[in-house]
């Protein structure tokens, strides 16, 4: 998302460094890469593609579709089957595969049924160009509706230290072994003292701090933090390395109630 222009809308400032930070990110051993059509819209699609490809047999690409762009930092829910179609396909095409690892429904359109849209990915997936269906910016019941028609692989919503108010989801996703992939887990405001204190305590950046405690916290989550710099790539990745004491995470978790 974040190896896009402002707004997540058109070129890269710098767009040597956003190739750089793909091809970093393979180097420090990342296996998953999240995007979407409308990051750019199609840009980072595009630079995946440029920087990647052919794609290593361990690298898992997850897309989205179902999001409309009007402008910078403007979205709009597009459900519709014949839109998803046409996004899929054209997802194919700028990352240069014949199916998609995992293709995720970006976000419920209240203009079309839940499961219209579901069933257009189910048959995208008969079809061979979707490996695996996600679901993105769902309820606990939509996660549900959607079990129904086909099986659904992952979910991801947005959750972090100051929001999470998907839990239920995540807990439905732990009893079924469903990744949980958090959107936005960096972005919690003003730092609280406490993971200052802790991150101090490690001689860790506050964001380590921050994925750590997420990594921690359920066996199913899979953070995605977003990042246009190798620097802070680097630095976000070293954070599956760290090792909280207990205390460090009941200090976070009573940050969160």
């Amino acid at each position: 998302m974040r190896i896009t222009g402002e707004g997540i809308w058109g070129e890269p400032k710098d767009r040597q460094e956003a190739i750089r930070v793909l091809k970093r990110a393979l180097e420090l051993g990342v296996t998953l890469i999240d995007t979407a059509d409308s990051y750019g819209p199609e840009v980072s699609e595009r630079l995946i593609a440029e920087a990647l490809y052919p794609y290593p047999d361990e690298l898992v690409i997850a897309t989205k579709g179902g999001l409309l762009r009007p402008g910078p930092g403007q979205w709009t829910p597009d459900g519709r089957p014949k839109h998803l179609r046409e996004a899929c396909e054209a997802s194919l095409r700028r990352l240069r595969v014949d199916e998609i690892d995992v293709y995720q429904f970006h976000r419920p359109d209240p203009k079309v049924p839940f499961d219209e849209s579901v069933g257009a990915l189910l048959e995208l997936k008969d079809e061979g160009k979707i490996r695996h269906i996600g679901l993105s910016n769902i309820t606990r019941e939509q996660l549900q509706q959607a079990e129904k028609i086909t099986p659904i692989v992952s979910v991801q919503n947005r959750y972090n230290l100051n929001d999470r108010a998907s839990e239920s989801v995540l807990e439905a996703c732990e009893e079924e072994s469903l990744a949980f992939i958090p959107w936005a887990p960096l972005q919690v405001g003003e730092m609280p003292g406490e993971v200052e204190e802790i991150a101090k305590k490690h001689r860790v950046s506050t964001n380590q701090v921050l994925l750590a405690w997420l990594l921690h916290h359920s066996p199913v989550m899979t953070p995605i933090p977003g990042t246009s710099k190798v620097a802070h790539l680097e630095d976000n990745v070293a954070a599956a390395s760290l090792k909280l004491e207990q205390s460090d995470l009941e200090a976070i978790d009573q940050l969160t109630k």
